[in-house]
Order: structure tokens, then C-alpha cells, then sequence
């Protein structure tokens, strides 16, 4: 038996669904609308938050139905994590696909679901909806990819 903490012993692919969706610090980064240039494929991040975050908690709004709702919302899996190079620097996801630990503000290490937001890690504050935002171009911005203080 170990005092390891599950994400430091279990792999991606081996972790339970109640383990995997734990791992979710509740930030909403990954819920952003992302421009991507045709000619270069450079990716930027906009503060366009999908219709289905809900701003305040940065919880989707229907968590279940969020690919009927929205087609283009992915799910990823330990199979397809790899493939989303577009997932924040901060996600636990792709910081335990990479290799890395879980950052200090996440809630499995505070315990505390507000960490996240108290650190301003999370978009509560920074973002606003696609029903009203008009020009994704007019809301570039590069803080989803700020480093991990």
C-alpha cells in the first residue's frame, strides 16, 4: 500500500471514471473558443467562452449532453490526450500526460474547489459568452497560456 496519491501512481489510461473526471481542476480554459491561422496552423486563444460554460462557476452547463449541444466539444480520453496540443499549459490532463504533477492551486492538492479561481487560473472573470461577443478576432488574448505560478 502506498500514501501516493492516485494521479502519481495510476497511469492516464488505468484511472477510473470517478478518478479521470476528478482530475478536471475546474478552470474552463479548455472551454475557450481557440482561432487557428490556416497558412501557419498557429493557434490563438481568445476570452470567448463556449455558449455551455457557465461563467461564474466555470462548470458546463450540461456536462452530459455537451456533445449533442455542441458538436465540436471533444471528450478526451487517456487514448486522445496527446492530441490536443491545444489544452492550456495549466490542464492536469496534459501536465500528467507530460509527466508533470498536479499544480499547487489544483483542488486535489488544496482541497479546495476555489483554489483555482482565488489563484486566477481559472476564466471566472477574464471571459465572456459567445452569444454576445461578436469577432473572435476582437477578443484575442494569450493569458489561458500563462505559466504556472
Amino acid at each position: 500500500m502506498t500514501d501516493k496519491p492516485f494521479w502519481e501512481t495510476t497511469s492516464l489510461a488505468d484511472m477510473t471514471a470517478e478518478q479521470w473526471e476528478s482530475l478536471c481542476d475546474g478552470c474552463g480554459k479548455c472551454c475557450l473558443l481557440k482561432l487557428e491561422d490556416e497558412d501557419t496552423l498557429e493557434l490563438a486563444y481568445t476570452n470567448v467562452a463556449c455558449r455551455q460554460l457557465d461563467l461564474g462557476t466555470c462548470q458546463c452547463k450540461n456536462y452530459a449532453k455537451r456533445s449533442l449541444l455542441v458538436p465540436d466539444c471533444v471528450t478526451m480520453t487517456a487514448a486522445n490526450i496527446t492530441e490536443f496540443g491545444w489544452m492550456p499549459k495549466t490542464c492536469a490532463y496534459r501536465r500528467l500526460a507530460e509527466g508533470k504533477t498536479l499544480a499547487w492551486w489544483h483542488p486535489l492538492i488544496s482541497g479546495d474547489p476555489e483554489t483555482v479561481h482565488t489563484a486566477g487560473m481559472s476564466v471566472r472573470g477574464r471571459s465572456i459568452s459567445e452569444r454576445v461577443a461578436g469577432d473572435l478576432e476582437d477578443h484575442i488574448t494569450d493569458w489561458p497560456e500563462e505559466d504556472i505560478p
